[in-house]
């Protein structure tokens, strides 16, 4: 008997503090593909890429295309993703 289990880091991340700690953890992992792949995760979490594409002003097709596997965001874009996800970006000593 095959027993799979189906994990969907999106069906976790259901606060706000929950998405920041997520994402400042995959951040510490200083690997810009892994970061795109948490952000794709989030937004599934805040409602799917065309409640992001309406909240951050940018298109769905963009959006899709920046948080590709080869995508490379532009700061202005990652600004407005983070944004419209509820968080800022900041700085801290390392």
């Amino acid at each position: 008997m095959n027993n799979v289990i189906n994990y969907y880091t999106a069906d976790y991340l259901k606060s706000p503090e929950e998405v920041a700690q997520y994402i400042e953890t995959v951040l510490e992992e200083d690997d810009p593909a892994l970061l795109l792949v948490a952000l794709r995760n989030v937004a599934e979490s805040q409602g799917g890429m065309a409640m992001m594409a309406k909240n951050s002003g940018l298109s769905r097709e963009s959006l899709y295309r920046t948080l590709s596997e080869n995508g490379n965001p532009k700061i202005s874009t990652l600004i407005a993703i983070m944004k419209a996800l509820g968080l800022h970006l900041s700085v801290r000593a390392a």
